[in-house]
């Protein structure tokens, strides 16, 4: 989502002296709550399956995040078409991206994106089944599960998207409601995802393993 076309205009608003300054806003949550609502509406009445992902995902398992950029969808690309032509009908505004993995559409100026691969990883029927039906500021829509939140979001750190520190919050929120050992065994050959895990058992958020032998000689 573009924050900066969010502006505040300051100064003398005569027109002879005003200026329009860029302001990030303090605050998206209930912005991007409603259009969660909205789109979920639409996307419930189209019976293709889907599931919250991303920051609004991790709002509904009731990690403290300020929701600021967007509202995230995963579905199967083969129900593109059905669900883009129902947002249509519903007056959302659907934008073309360069990318071939999602499309982005728009409601109410906050930014909508329907993804269809996952850190590489195309959307399943699977995944999608193993979504938790939780409620979102009081409708119940389907969430991703929480150990495929975290293999998600440990796959897409690279060395130049690598933030720890919004991804710590998540992982001490889910941590009991997460298979570790499976989050271990599909992000091993992600080394941010591996160092990421590490550090949560240095922290104590997870108990601390010791490499295996596969590790420990690749590190050599």
């Amino acid at each position: 989502m573009n924050l900066m076309a969010h502006a505040t205009r300051t100064g003398d608003d005569s027109g002879g002296g005003g200026r329009v300054a860029d302001a990030l806003p303090p605050d998206h949550t209930q912005a991007i709550l409603e259009v969660t609502k909205e789109v979920g509406a639409v996307l419930k009445g189209s019976g293709c399956p889907f599931a919250l992902v991303g920051s609004v995902a991790a709002y509904a398992y009731g990690i403290p995040v300020r929701l600021q950029h967007d509202a995230d969808f995963a579905l199967r690309a083969e129900d593109s078409e059905t669900v883009v032509k129902l947002l249509r009908q519903r007056g959302i505004r659907i934008v073309d991206p360069p990318e071939d993995w999602l499309v982005k559409a728009r409601s109410g100026g906050e930014q909508i994106d329907l993804i269809f691969s996952l850190a590489g990883r195309a959307v399943t029927r699977e995944l999608l089944d193993r979504a938790w039906t939780l409620p979102v500021d009081s409708v119940h829509l389907p969430v991703i599960d929480p150990t495929d939140l975290m293999i998600c979001r440990l796959a897409a750190l690279s060395e130049h998207h690598c933030d720890y520190g919004a991804l710590l919050p998540v992982a001490r929120g889910l941590r009991e409601r997460v298979d570790w050992d499976r989050v271990r065994e599909e992000t091993r050959e992600h080394p941010m995802a591996v160092a990421f895990l590490y550090l949560l058992g240095l922290l104590g958020v997870l108990p601390r393993t010791e490499p295996t032998r596969e590790e420990a000689d690749r590190r050599d």
